[in-house]
């Protein structure tokens, strides 16, 4: 999955010359927490977010310095050095961009300009839905030294018991060399699925309390 098929394209924006009167309106206004400063050719030049806007303001029990905050302009407090994505970055790489970073929103460009923003939680819904963790299902770990194998045989069981597999993903296991499947099934009661694993030679790490049933 790439940044284009789930980023926003309708972006909320702010020029330099922008008061932080208006970035505090339009950050209320369409209850979003980050704002790209853009210039005429539609360049990122900075970015503000609700956080700078509360660090940067003066406490309400000084009404002049208020006064005078809120006629400021964007580029006053604004950060310069703004980490850009691309539409066609992966969602996974993406992933690590904003870990490695400690942010919460990436300005989506392309050929300079901006054209989108994408934000941890479109990630997070993003994610929720490549695990299949918004249907109902369950869960099953097992632990393997050959992925390939292993898909091969669990997929051949699935079709036979017809149960729908509605996410893979793979982690590395404690054991050097092993990794752990993680499959999503779409079945409220996974014990005939289980039972097959066992049968076949998997070793099951999730569910455990159902070990001594199989």
């Amino acid at each position: 999955m790439i940044v284009e098929q789930i980023m926003k394209k309708d972006v909320i924006t702010l020029t330099k010359t922008d008061t932080l009167e208006t970035a505090i309106h339009k950050l209320k206004e369409f209850h979003i927490r980050h704002l790209p400063v853009i210039n005429e050719d539609r360049h990122v030049i900075g970015m503000i977010t609700d956080r700078d806007m509360k660090q940067a303001s003066p406490s309400i029990f000084e009404e002049s310095k208020r006064s005078r905050f809120l006629t400021r302009s964007v580029e006053s407090i604004m950060k310069k050095d703004v980490v850009c994505a691309h539409p066609l970055d992966f969602v996974e790489e993406i992933s690590a961009v904003f870990y490695e970073h400690g942010i919460g929103c990436l300005p989506v460009v392309q050929h300079h300009k901006l054209i989108g923003i994408l934000t941890k939680t479109d990630l997070l819904r993003t994610f929720v839905k490549l695990t299949g963790a918004d249907q109902p299902g369950s869960q099953v770990e097992i632990k393997v030294n050959d992925i390939t194998k292993s898909l091969a045989d669990i997929s051949s069981l699935c079709q036979r018991l017809q149960v729908k597999i509605l996410s893979v993903l793979v982690y590395p296991h404690d054991d050097s060399g092993a990794k752990v499947l993680v499959f999503r099934v779409k079945t409220m009661n996974p014990l005939p699925f289980l039972q097959g694993l066992q049968k076949n030679g998997h070793l099951i790490v999730w569910p455990s309390e159902h070990r001594d049933q199989l």
